[in-house]
């Protein structure tokens, strides 16, 4: 066959040998194949690998749920735990009437110890999310025993005290020793009503 004979008017094509015509019809189905392949099966095969991508990160999402779900009733026995612990500070937590009562038993617990003071200054107030915390700068000397028992005083005492930047440097030639730190205590409130420029703020204690 050869094409040159043939009339590619579209007009004659009714004189086409069954064979162009069964090329011609290949091409056009090709055509029609290529083009809906590009405008609708590329989209559908986006959209299956996001809904697979999509179905990866629920499957993770469901295994931390059912993680935290078969370990929820732990979480709940810490939460009361840590709950109970927390209500138990604050009421540990000194009162605006008992601060200045518990000032005097901090010094006179240093005093008990054998040390002298030379620094006793309670600083501003400085409020936390639900407390205020006091600290108060200190400068005793002593010796190496009677800080310890001055430390181990403020432990034992009713309300919850801390110590913080502790440093403790030689003085004198006969072995006394000189701490400088913060002690801290704190109160369930503003600092207005640590200071008492503020109204009172009660509580119940047990």
């Amino acid at each position: 066959m050869n094409l040159s004979e043939i009339d590619w008017d579209i007009k004659a094509i009714g004189t086409w040998t069954l064979p162009v015509k069964a090329a011609i019809l290949l091409f056009v189905c090709s055509v029609v194949i290529g083009v809906g392949i590009y405008f609708d099966t590329l989209d559908q095969l986006t959209r299956l690998k996001s809904a697979e991508q999509n179905e990866l990160a629920l499957k993770r999402e469901f295994e931390d749920k059912q993680k935290k779900a078969v370990n929820l009733p732990d979480f709940q026995d810490q939460l009361t735990q840590i709950e109970t612990s927390l209500d138990e500070m604050i009421r540990q937590m000194p009162t605006e009437d008992e601060l200045a009562n518990l000032l005097v038993d901090i010094s006179q617990t240093g005093l008990a110890s054998g040390l002298q003071f030379k620094l006793f200054k309670p600083e501003t107030p400085i409020l936390k999310d639900f407390y205020s915390e006091l600290p108060i700068k200190i400068q005793v000397t002593g010796k190496y025993e009677e800080l310890g028992l001055f430390v181990s005083g403020l432990a034992a005492l009713p309300r919850i005290v801390t110590l913080h930047d502790v440093n403790i440097v030689p003085e004198g030639k006969d072995g006394s020793l000189l701490m400088t730190a913060v002690v801290k205590t704190y109160n369930e409130g503003d600092v207005a009503s640590v200071t008492g420029t503020g109204a009172k703020k009660k509580r119940d204690r047990k």
